[in-house]
């Protein structure tokens, strides 16, 4: 029988079954929650298990700890060392740290400061054999001998299937720990603590795999083929919990607050981009959009080889309805590259020499002009200006010249005749040339406020730019376009992703909201390729009160996204394992598979947002703030938002095979 009770966005009554109500008595539970990213960014999973360390040290407090590889640079830049509270851990440390092994502990210097415990692998690498040969006795599991990664993770699995061993020890009778195991890297650990049956709760949770990402990548048919036996190591664990991740939210006390951030990020972009087309800028910047796509650099997975077709196709578009509106695509993907370019350098270095003589001749001329009004006169606008800053202006000028197109990439970038995004701009021809619509600019390294090229963090890159696109093919979740949208940036997403699934599932018209759904799991490549120009070309139509209407409804989809509602799926993963860890003390019923079905976001009450994609012939709206033929109250539609993600939410059995759309979201599997 499906469960419905009401939702608070505080507390989870109503949305876990009634024995799952009643809180946990964490002053008596250790939670350990395992990772390769503690502390170490390498990928997504750093995004999720960082940003969720607030809400569960809000839960458990002083019982909640962190666990993964210890590197120095990491705990010297992040980490406050300090002593263990608990004793038990303590001890647990030090019969570990007495057998030569190195365990170092301390807070993690992010929001809500958990404890982490990080185990130095190089101190116990002399084990490697040894655990290479028990993991082969208990689970006839080997390792290649080459492998550092495989090496590395056992070596972490051992120690802290070691640590937990011990821990449980010290706690005697009363161990109730739950350790909870982020993707295969964290695997060997949970592998060999349910081999030596040690005591605890344990919760896997798979964020991707690399099977399916390299099946993809090399150009596999992959989700029309998931049943056949290639894929079948998907579904060799059930599933338990589908667990969406979240971002911590920070809401604005005034929704213009935001908006505010947006206009004045989106000046330090223009400012770069100034320096960047110096000498080719005979476009309006007014009249500009900025478009990006970022992460890991997986041409095909990540959408980027759709995206680039349909960016020509966009080229196409713009030029023949004579569109006035241009677009600065950048794509922000870390590639080998050996420095910045001489001509990028270049082009900032100019724009700053141009800004210093706009200065100078301003001071010159405020002057004069202060000077003849002091004395009751109207400046001869022709003479306040003398032959000389006429000179100095004239030099400037001659400076901008340029008799080569922009860059297309702002670093020299290794084997770029072989490079993908490379070959692919020069296949298409978007060389930056004036009748170009669509401008490209490659940044093949992350960003970062210390740059000397475009000085900016990507937070704050985000929250300037207009679309982020995220056409992916192969994307378990996709925080980029999530954290797109809790910043108020629409996005593109496609029905392959988590995020773009769950968006279908949570919101009636996803595209009101600034969520446009690829569908690249029905269509050919081709008509993929052809929605996404379609979306693109509208977005580029709307006037600029259109886009801050959308900015501001896609703002609001950020409660959906918080942790604070998306953390009531691990809180319920936890009470599944303890249940059937420690069935004596954690009673339940028979547990089946749940999937959440949630609420739907409506259709907004307010005018569409965007002309309609399926009338080519919509004029170009002019950004006059032109009054709409219906009243639109921003307020009162936030305020019905608000009210329905408090709507009743309801939990429904289904089967424990996974769905094709029910797989594609990071999935927890309990261990009983």
């Amino acid at each position: 029988m499906p469960l419905s009770r009401s939702l608070s966005m505080t507390s989870l009554s109503g949305v876990l079954p009634a024995w799952e109500e009643d809180e946990l008595p964490v002053e008596d539970l250790l939670l350990f929650e395992v990772a390769w990213e503690v502390t170490n960014k390498v990928g997504g999973i750093y995004t999720v298990i960082q940003s969720k360390a607030k809400i569960t040290v809000d839960e458990w407090g002083e019982n909640f700890y962190m666990m993964g590889p210890y590197f120095e640079h990491n705990f010297k830049t992040q980490v406050e060392g300090c002593d263990p509270p608990n004793p038990a851990i303590r001890k647990a440390m030090d019969a570990l740290i007495h057998n030569g092994c190195q365990v170092h502990f301390g807070r993690w210097l992010i929001e809500g400061s958990p404890y982490v415990i990080l185990f130095d692998i190089g101190s116990a690498a002399w084990n490697l054999d040894r655990w290479k040969g028990d993991l082969w006795q208990t689970c006839n599991i080997g390792l290649p001998y080459h492998d550092r990664e495989a090496n590395d993770s056992l070596i972490l699995g051992s120690l802290i299937a070691w640590f937990f061993k011990e821990l449980t020890d010290n706690l005697g009778d009363k161990p109730n720990v739950i350790g909870h195991f982020h993707e295969w890297q964290a695997g060997p650990g949970l592998i060999l603590s349910r081999s030596r049956k040690i005591p605890m709760a344990t919760v896997f949770t798979t964020h991707a795999t690399l099977l399916g990402r390299y099946l993809c990548a090399g150009n596999v048919d992959f989700y029309n083929n998931l049943d056949k036996p290639l894929n079948l190591s998907f579904w060799c664990v059930g599933l338990d919990v589908v667990t969406p991740n979240g971002l911590n939210v920070k809401k604005f006390s005034a929704m213009h607050e935001f908006q505010n951030l947006h206009s004045t990020s989106k000046a330090r972009i223009q400012e770069f981009v100034r320096g960047h087309f110096y000498g080719h800028l005979d476009f309006n910047l007014d009249k500009t959009l900025f478009f990006f796509i970022a992460g890991r650099y997986e041409f095909s997975n990540k959408g980027a080889d759709i995206f680039l077709e349909s960016l020509s196709r966009l080229n196409y578009l713009l030029r023949v309805h004579r569109n006035d509106m241009t677009v600065v695509v950048f794509l922000i993907m870390p590639a080998k590259t050996n420095n910045f370019n001489v001509e990028s350098l270049k082009g900032q270095a100019v724009r700053k020499q141009l800004w210093d003589t706009a200065h100078a001749v301003k001071e010159k001329f405020g002057k004069r002009l202060y000077d003849a009004l002091l004395k009751g006169q109207i400046p001869d606008m022709n003479t306040i200006l003398d032959r000389d800053d006429f000179t100095i202006m004239k030099r400037a000028i001659y400076a901008t010249q340029r008799h080569s197109l922009p860059p297309v990439t702002t670093h020299n970038v290794l084997d770029d005749s072989t490079d993908p995004i490379l070959s692919n701009v020069r296949r298409i021809g978007l060389f930056n040339s004036r009748n170009d619509r669509v401008k490209i600019i490659f940044h093949p390294e992350f960003l970062s406020s210390t740059s000397p090229l475009l000085p900016m963090d990507y937070e704050d890159f985000v929250r300037g730019c207009n679309l982020g696109v995220f056409p992916s093919y192969y994307e378990p979740w996709g925080y980029t376009p999530g954290e797109c949208s809790v910043m108020g940036i629409p996005s593109v997403t496609t029905n392959l992703s988590g995020f773009g699934c769950f968006m279908e599932e949570h919101v009636s018209d996803p595209a009101a909201y600034g969520i446009y759904i690829v569908d690249r799991r029905f269509r050919s490549p081709e008509e993929s390729c052809n929605q996404l120009t379609q979306f693109m070309f509208t977005f580029c139509q709307q006037s600029r009160r259109q886009r801050i209407i959308q900015r501001n409804r896609t703002e609001r989809l950020s409660d959906l996204l918080d942790w604070r509602y998306l953390g009531r799926f691990y809180i319920h993963a936890r009470h599944l394992a303890l249940s059937r860890a420690f069935p004596e003390k954690f009673k339940t019923d028979p547990m089946v598979p749940l999937k959440t079905e949630g609420f739907r976001y409506p259709r907004p009450y307010s005018v569409p947002p965007s002309p309609s994609a399926s009338i080519h012939s919509t004029p170009h709206h002019s950004d006059v703030e032109e009054d709409d033929d219906e009243p639109y109250d921003e307020d009162e539609e936030a305020e019905r938002d608000r009210l329905n993600i408090k709507a009743p939410f309801v939990l429904v059995v289904h089967s424990c095979n996974a769905s094709t759309k029910d797989q594609r979201f990071h999935f927890s599997c309990l261990n009983n």
